[in-house]
């Protein structure tokens, strides 16, 4: 596989992928490192992460410039990138000495439960967040105890394969975490079905996510399902439309949109839709689109000219305005906002993963709701309103997983992460996904 820079499409590296008898190959080695794994001391395997998490800060700006060249992401979120695998291992290492089982009162002797890892864990990564997503699901599952086999994107492996490295340098035995580049439909496939496997962590598409899921089921696999998204960024007439307006781009744009929490979709209450219109035309003016290692760049390019052509396909007619991007070689395309006709355009109910978002005006609560709501996805979304009690009612009544209330923040890795309806299956990040890496296995020992 030629793995391409999407900013100039220059050739960055050759990357051999691995077919169905490397994948099982990966999966024995990962079996026969389980045992000596899981019986490392809490407090050593603890030791061996931080001393990890201190190894991807001490290479932070190389793992930052690979992710720039590798995926396009400005110089300033790939430096976020490395910063946040470093933070998810520092936290995940102090999970180790706290997986604490329960004692319950029962007649006639104890009754304890003990977190038992699950064995081999398979994280199929996608290509929009390489190595964040990579460590999202990999540093839990090491804590817990569990070997980890990382299938990346065929399009980014870069900073998966050098993590990797990482990790056996910081004193992860072999076998433990292992990076095996290869095509979703051969590598990632094979994981999914392979029996030794005992859990999937999956990133990507709803479509795709469903054969997981489908494909899963044959082994009784255990999922976490982080799927696609199509977010409501929902304005009342009552907020700080200066700054909800101002905020708006970052929400959809950032990593050119590439990202399932986009807040794709923006609803506003009439009174100020046209206002806050005028006020989001200036501020997607005002997006920077170029050079990702460049300063003051806010988006980068598309990850590929196939998505590229897939992005622009959603935008027919005349936008209600278009950024500037550059011309040439990368796989560039500009800011574009929409506005719509009918609710039921292709554009504002499909997920487009790509700089366009549509507006639509709303009337009340009720119909804000309503429009919020009528879509397969509930990932993400944003709430603004100087009512607190407003909010308190949207923010119950909204389907998503993630909310933030004049804010677009969605992810930290100490909170839980994840969708409903048809944006995912379980959480990841924060103190919920260590349980979906072990098994409560529940002892009674007679007085």
């Amino acid at each position: 596989m030629k793995i391409i820079n999407p900013a100039t499409e220059e050739v960055l590296a050759d990357v051999e992928l691995a077919d169905v008898a490397e994948t099982d190959r990966a999966v024995e080695r990962a079996r026969r490192a389980f045992p000596a794994w899981r019986e490392v001391a809490p407090g050593d395997r603890a030791r061996l992460l931080r001393r990890f998490a201190d190894l991807v800060e001490r290479h932070g700006e190389e793992l930052a410039a690979l992710e720039t060249a590798n995926a396009g992401h400005t110089a300033g979120n790939a430096a976020w990138e490395a910063g946040n695998v470093r933070d998810v291992l520092h936290y995940y290492a102090g999970a180790p000495e706290r997986e604490h089982g329960r004692q319950i009162p029962v007649p006639g002797g104890v009754n304890l439960t003990f977190a038992e890892p699950l064995g081999v864990v398979g994280v199929i990564v996608p290509w929009n967040f390489p190595m964040v997503v990579m460590m999202w699901g990999a540093a839990p599952a090491l804590a817990a105890g569990n070997t980890v086999i990382v299938k990346p994107a065929e399009w980014t492996p870069l900073t998966a394969l050098r993590l990797a490295e990482l990790a056996l340098e910081a004193g992860l035995p072999q076998g433990v975490l292992q990076v095996l580049p290869g095509a979703g439909e051969v590598a990632g496939a094979r994981l999914v079905e392979h029996p030794a496997v005992r859990k999937i962590v999956f990133t990507g598409s709803t479509d795709v996510g469903r054969l997981v899921a489908a494909r899963a089921a044959a082994t009784v696999k255990r999922v976490t399902l982080e799927l696609g998204g199509k977010s409501a960024n929902i304005v009342f007439a009552d907020a700080d439309l200066e700054r909800a307006a101002a905020t708006a781009p970052s929400a959809v744009f950032d990593n050119s949109g590439q990202d399932c929490c986009a807040r794709s979709r923006i609803l506003v209450e009439r009174p100020v839709y046209e206002e806050f219109l005028d006020r989001l035309r200036e501020a997607v003016a005002d997006v920077t689109v170029g050079d990702p290692l460049a300063p003051g760049t806010d988006m980068g390019p598309l990850i590929s000219a196939e998505h590229r052509e897939r992005v622009a396909s959603y935008v027919t007619g005349v936008p209600y305005f278009q950024g500037a991007c550059p011309s040439g070689r990368g796989f560039w395309f500009p800011p574009t906002v929409l506005t719509h006709e009918s609710l039921d355009d292709r554009a504002f109910t499909e997920e487009i993963f790509g700089p366009v978002v549509g507006v639509v005006p709303f009337s009340g609560e009720a119909e804000a709701v309503e429009i919020a709501n009528n879509t397969e996805y509930g990932l993400s979304g944003s709430i603004w309103t100087r009512d607190v009690g407003r909010a308190l009612r949207m923010a119950r009544a909204v389907e998503a997983g993630n909310l933030s209330v004049n804010s677009h923040s969605s992810v930290r890795y100490w909170t839980p992460f994840g969708g409903v309806k048809q944006s995912g299956l379980g959480r990841e990040l924060g103190p919920d996904a260590l349980a979906a890496f072990t098994d409560t296995k529940n002892v009674f020992i007679a007085h």
